[in-house]
């Protein structure tokens, strides 16, 4: 029976992802900083299935946080067949007038302790010649997001940095995958304070449950990377690409930009 390590596993797609794996027989190593959550959530999957749940409580904003989380498993000999790097977040608004510190902890968070994670977890699935890497990205991660500038530079991090450890690892038998999703029905906006006008139609939203399955089926293929969302998602990720940066950043200052 393999094991999956989940960060950022008590909520939204982190949670979705422990109880997909749950169902498909696999083994769970959950961190977050909520401990309350994580044994809820242990609490439910073990009522339903037949699998061991490890919990690590960590925060992943902390500096050398990723080294106390492997050295958890270490002590504990549990071998991680697939790396699930989810736990992340935002900030709404005008960098210059931002808390400094906050924007600090979303590179801790989100690229810091991600690269750390996967540093320590890899070389031992290289020995093994097996084993898989789940990045969570963003559809932020192609195109520069003002107003969300520094998570939207931590997603485009993400994705170019999974991408070429999807090349270096592919000889290895390593599956690496950066899944981007869209919009989707999490807690992110009124976390990241969005106003309810930038929020989004939640109608118009995927869920968790099927940014899980659309990666999971995308690791399966060995894709490098999957972008979910509505046709209109695909097209705006597209155009990202090809749309003039001077034109495409000054739409973008316009649209996000708080009334």
């Amino acid at each position: 029976m393999s094991t999956a390590l989940i960060t950022g596993a008590s909520s939204g797609i982190g949670r979705a992802f422990a109880q997909e794996l749950a169902a498909r027989n696999t083994n769970l190593v959950l961190v977050a900083r909520s401990a309350d959550k994580l044994h809820q959530l242990t609490e439910e999957i073990q009522k339903n299935y037949q699998i061991k749940v490890e919990v690590i409580v960590k925060d992943l904003t902390e500096p050398h946080a990723a080294q106390a989380v492997f050295e958890a498993t270490q002590a504990k000999g549990l071998s991680i067949d697939l790396l699930i790097n989810n736990a992340g977040f935002g900030d709404y608004g005008d960098f210059a007038s931002s808390d400094g510190e906050k924007q600090v902890k979303i590179v801790q968070l989100n690229i810091l302790s991600l690269v750390d994670l996967t540093h320590k977890f890899l070389p031992l699935m290289r020995q093994r010649q097996s084993g898989s890497i789940i990045n969570v990205s963003s559809i932020t991660a192609f195109q520069p997001m003002p107003y969300l500038s520094v998570y939207a530079a931590s997603k485009a991090f993400i994705l170019s940095f999974s991408q070429a450890l999807w090349a270096e690892n592919r000889p290895y038998g390593i599956r690496v995958l950066v899944t981007c999703p869209g919009p989707i029905e999490t807690n992110f906006f009124a976390e990241a304070n969005f106003p309810p006008t930038l929020a989004g139609n939640t109608n118009q939203m995927f869920t968790s449950e099927e940014v899980v399955q659309a990666s999971l089926k995308a690791l399966e293929n060995w894709q490098p990377s999957v972008v979910i969302g509505d046709v209109k998602t695909q097209v705006r990720t597209t155009l990202a690409r090809v749309v003039p940066r001077k034109i495409l950043l000054n739409m973008l200052a316009r649209s996000f930009k708080s009334s």
